[in-house]
This record gives structure tokens, C-alpha cells and sequence, in this order.
């Protein structure tokens, strides 16, 4: 009772600022021992196909081609979700949604966040006597203690969802675009647009609002210079380090910046890919300079581009979805199709991680977490279930597989088909894709797959670990795509034996596989025996609940009484 009294007095001191001068860089004491640190880069809605290392149509991202070729390439490598909150949850925890609670993604007013019986990759290190800093975007809920600095780490600075979530002063593209912060009187909402008018995007240094609204033009040399100064004074400390850098990019808006010498229609979201990569560049350089033969830097993505956003959306390489895209819709962001998890992925450093390698291991984000705490010489938090492997044999070049399997399960909540409730949706690690309807009980037998909606209404995707040797497949039973640039949904279909598709062959998944032939009925069975066994341990498993109520009041604002809470910025 004493602890949690301590804590909410503190969270209410820096709430007002009396302890924002000395949560900062300042840290001490060293550990026995050299313990690596750890960078782990996370960008947002970018495409497996946006990085040149994967897709030689794009010529924007020479630093992190650069740390390709210093480093090991990951080319069937997934998200743990195709939507925000999900990803980054099952990023932190290495937990499934179904697991740790987030199933969608938590809103401006939401009261809760990440529940707090979850225990962090920050909090575990913490405990390692790690420093912990994260830069960026958080978006696993900002209210309370549910904000980064009460989640295990140290120091904070970015804001606490995505950067379309309030006005700016500065929209930057967007599609369709969105006006600037209202300056005197209230402008009426349009509900089509989905812009954000009544509350402006905040920048939080720790607890503090610093900024509002949030200059995007700035943005990214902010994160660059606080995540290098991160570095900086945590090497001085003698103590090993994790930073967390979850980028904006190239989730729009897109800020406005210098345009590149491209097409015209591509110009802004090429110019956001060299920003984001100069970004990368910077903060890579830091870590060569100060930690370079001690640090595990490892970049990757949160889902695929969105491809609603038309040409300010990125490229999922070859994984195109064409079956889905002849019916109508997308088969990329919030989507079980492979263009929506299978996302860049990079691991660089050097002496350990052998450089110029292609790995085709099939590895998700949901493996950084109990690969950082293996190398960490930590434990994994007892009494629960994690979904990810130690992948440490395979960064070092030891061993050239990672998951045996994989395959996505997708739960419809009672109500959904009628609209009443939104669809939950479920995925695991990307080579098998099969999917599960559950109507107040788990139904294996049911493969069902249901459409995508917009953000904060989506099904989350996540990626539960393989249970058996297959090859690459994806396997689908209601079929339907999110919102694609031509504003077409797919229509749901309903397939009474769900469509498989053979990745190895057909990586666009345009043709399913015969129903009658032998390679569909060798396949089918198996995977019904793995959605099973990963429905009973997850039925096992000591899960958790998110709190998904919402309050006006909870909304950041760092002064109620000026429109859209402006305040000066610093």
C-alpha cells in the first residue's frame, strides 16, 4: 500500500511539473559485468517492399540499405498485428492479444492502456539494471499510469499515439487532407474526414506536455537529437541501455519536408522515406561512436502501408494479395493478407551479427522479446505464456530457421456479422494462414476469415507462434479486405473449405491451391491441429483484460482554456 501511495504522489507531482528537471539524463551507477545494450527501431505503416535492400524499385532508404549490407537482412519477417495497439502491445510483452489484452487501438480519450499486470520489456530490464529511454510513439495508453515513464522506462519523449491522432499547425499530406488547429473559433467536424480538430497533437518530454501542437516539420530531428543524446549519456553511465524508438513514419500525416526527384505522385512519401531513413542514420552513427561492439540495434516495422492512404502508402513488395484486390479492398494494413504483417526487419552488430545476410528465418516481433532478455542474462516474467523464441542462434548465424510454422487465427465476437460488436481478429506468425470463428465457444472447425475495418474499429492481427513443420502457406475462409484507395471494401465470402494459398509459389496469393488436391488435404488437417493446440494453451494461460472505456476528460491537454489546448511550446 505504501509503494502504490508513493506512486500515485509522484505521478501527481510530475503531472504538475515539480519533478521535470531531474527526470532526465541523469543517470548512475554501474553494474558488474558488460551486459549489451539495445536499440530497437520500430517504424510505422511501412511496407516490406520500402526498403531497398528488399525491393530494388525503391531508392530511399540508402542508410538502412547500408546497415543491410553491415548487417542480417530478414526477409520473412512479421508484425505481431496489422494495426497499431496490438503490434506494439505484443512488441513489449511478447504476448498475443489474446494474451495481453490489446485487441484494437486505444483512442485519444481512452482511460486505460496496456494493463498493468503485463509486465514490459523496459520493466524486466529495469530489473537488470538497465537504463531504459523511449522515443516516440506509444499509443498503449497515456492517462495515468499507463504512460511510458510508470511502463519501465526511465525517460520518455514523443507523443502517446499516432500523429494523425490531433491537429497541427503543420498537417503535412494526408489523403484525404486535413485542415490545421483551429486559431479562434471551433470549425464544425466532418465525420467522413476523420480529422482531429478539437484537441491538438501533443509532445511529451517524461510527464509533461512540452508542445502542443506538435510542429511535424521538426519532428524527426527532435527524436534524432534526444535519441543520440540517449545514447550519449547513458554509455557515460556505465550502465547498459535499451532505447525504443518508435518512429512516426511513414504513418500519415507525412510531414512536409524537401521533396526528392521522384515521380510526382510519389514525391511525399519518398521524401518521408529519406527522412526517416536520415533519421535511422543518425542515431546508428551515435551507437558506432559511443557502444558500437556492445549494442544489438534491431529495426522493423509495426504492420504493412495502408493502403487506403493511395499514393501516400508504401509497397508490400510482391506480397499484392491479388485474389483479394479482384474482389475490391485491400489486402495490406489492418488485414490477414501477407502484405498487412510481413515487414522489413534489419539486426546489426558488429562482431556478432555477420554481416550481408540474407535470412529467410521465419521470425515476428513477437521473438525481440525473449531474444533482448536471453542476451540481457534476465528472466522472463513467471506464471504466463510467451509466444516468441530466443532468436539469438539465428542472429549470430548459428542456425538458418527460426519458427517451423506458422498461421493466423481470427475470432469474430458474437454479434459481429450483424454489426453489433466489431471482429476481434487473430493472427500467428505468417506462413500458414488459418483462421477460427468464436461464438461464445472456440470452434476449430469454423475457418473464418471477416473484414477489416478503420482504425479503432479494426480486428487486430496478431502472429502466434508455429507448432509444426509445414510449408509456406495462407489459408483463408471469409474473405474480405480493408477500405483500399479507391474506397472499395471486399465484400465478405464465405467458403466452406477456406482457400490455401502457396506462398513459395504464389507470394501474391492470387491462385488457392486445388480443394481436391493432395497437397490442400495433407495441409488443411494440420492446421487445424495447430489452431487447436494454440487455442487450449492460450485457454490456459493467465491472460489479461484492456480497459477500453473512454473519458473526455482524459484527453492530453496542457491548457483547457485556449482552443484546440494550445500552449506555448518550449
Amino acid at each position: 500500500m505504501g509503494q502504490l501511495f508513493l506512486k500515485v504522489l509522484i505521478v501527481g507531482l510530475n503531472f504538475l511539473g515539480f519533478f521535470y528537471p531531474l527526470v532526465d539524463f541523469r543517470f548512475s551507477g554501474k553494474t558488474g559485468g558488460q551486459k549489451p545494450n539495445f536499440v530497437i527501431i520500430l517504424a510505422d505503416d511501412m511496407g516490406w517492399g520500402d526498403l531497398g535492400a528488399n525491393w530494388a524499385e525503391t531508392k530511399d532508404t540508402a542508410h538502412l540499405d547500408k546497415m543491410a549490407a553491415e548487417g542480417m537482412r530478414f526477409v520473412d519477417f512479421h508484425a505481431a498485428a496489422s494495426t497499431c495497439s496490438p503490434s506494439r502491445a505484443s512488441l513489449l510483452t511478447g504476448r498475443l492479444g489474446l494474451r495481453n489484452g490489446v485487441t484494437h487501438n486505444f483512442a485519444v480519450t481512452s482511460v486505460g492502456g496496456l494493463p498493468l499486470n503485463e509486465t514490459t520489456l523496459a520493466e524486466v530490464l529495469q530489473q537488470a539494471g538497465y537504463v531504459t529511454g523511449m522515443i516516440g510513439k506509444w499509443h498503449l495508453g497515456h492517462h495515468g499510469s499507463y504512460h511510458p515513464n510508470f511502463r519501465g522506462f526511465d525517460y520518455y519523449f514523443g507523443i502517446p499515439y499516432s500523429n494523425d491522432m490531433g491537429c497541427t499547425d503543420t498537417p503535412g499530406y494526408d489523403h484525404p487532407p486535413c485542415p490545421a488547429c483551429p486559431q479562434q473559433s471551433r470549425p464544425s467536424r466532418n465525420p467522413e474526414r476523420a480529422c482531429y480538430t478539437d484537441v491538438a497533437l501533443p509532445l511529451y518530454e517524461n510527464l509533461t506536455i512540452v508542445e502542443q501542437p506538435v510542429n511535424l516539420s521538426s519532428l524527426a530531428q527532435k527524436y534524432a537529437e534526444k535519441a543520440t543524446q540517449f545514447v550519449q549519456h547513458a554509455s557515460a553511465s556505465g550502465r547498459p541501455f535499451l532505447l525504443y524508438v518508435g518512429l512516426a513514419h511513414m504513418h500519415v500525416p507525412l510531414s512536409v519536408t524537401q521533396l526528392s526527384a521522384c515521380p510526382p505522385g510519389r514525391r511525399p512519401y519518398a521524401a518521408g522515406l529519406r527522412e526517416m531513413d536520415s533519421l535511422l542514420g543518425q542515431i546508428k552513427d551515435k551507437v558506432d561512436r559511443t557502444a558500437k561492439e556492445n549494442t544489438l540495434l534491431w529495426f522493423t516495422g509495426d504492420n504493412g502501408p495502408w493502403a487506403q492512404k493511395c499514393e501516400l502508402a508504401g509497397s508490400t513488395g510482391p506480397y499484392t494479395g491479388l485474389w483479394q484486390t479482384r474482389q475490391g479492398g485491400s489486402p495490406a494494413k489492418q488485414t490477414t493478407w501477407e502484405g498487412g504483417h510481413r515487414v522489413p526487419a534489419l539486426a546489426y552488430w558488429p562482431g556478432r551479427v555477420p554481416i550481408n545476410v540474407t535470412s529467410t528465418a521465419l521470425l515476428s516481433v513477437l521473438d525481440i522479446f525473449p531474444t533482448v532478455v536471453a542476451l540481457a542474462q534476465a528472466s522472463l516474467p513467471p506464471d504466463r505464456h510467451f509466444d516468441g523464441l530466443d532468436a539469438s542462434d539465428v542472429l549470430f548465424g548459428r542456425l538458418q530457421s527460426g519458427h517451423k510454422v506458422s498461421g493466423k487465427v481470427m475470432y469474430s465476437r458474437p454479434g459481429s456479422s450483424t454489426g453489433q460488436q466489431p471482429p476481434l481478429a487473430q493472427d500467428l506468425p505468417p506462413r500458414c494462414n488459418f483462421f477460427a470463428r468464436e461464438s461464445g465457444h472456440l470452434n476449430v472447425q469454423d475457418l473464418a476469415r471477416v473484414n477489416s475495418s478503420i482504425i479503432d474499429r479494426s480486428p487486430a492481427v496478431y502472429n502466434i507462434g508455429p507448432k509444426l513443420g509445414l510449408m509456406s502457406y495462407s489459408l483463408s475462409s471469409s474473405l474480405g479486405g480493408a477500405k483500399a484507395c479507391d474506397g472499395s471494401v471486399g465484400p465478405e465470402q464465405h467458403h466452406e473449405l477456406p482457400l490455401i494459398f502457396n506462398l513459395e509459389d504464389d507470394s501474391a496469393e492470387d491462385v488457392p491451391l486445388e480443394r481436391g488436391g493432395t497437397e490442400y488435404q495433407t495441409v488443411l488437417p494440420q492446421v487445424r491441429r495447430v489452431l487447436a493446440d494454440v487455442l487450449q494453451d492460450i485457454s490456459e494461460d493467465n491472460t489479461s483484460s484492456a480497459d477500453y472505456t473512454q473519458d473526455p476528460s482524459v484527453a492530453p491537454c496542457c491548457n483547457p482554456y485556449r482552443m484546440a489546448c494550445r500552449c506555448q511550446t518550449t
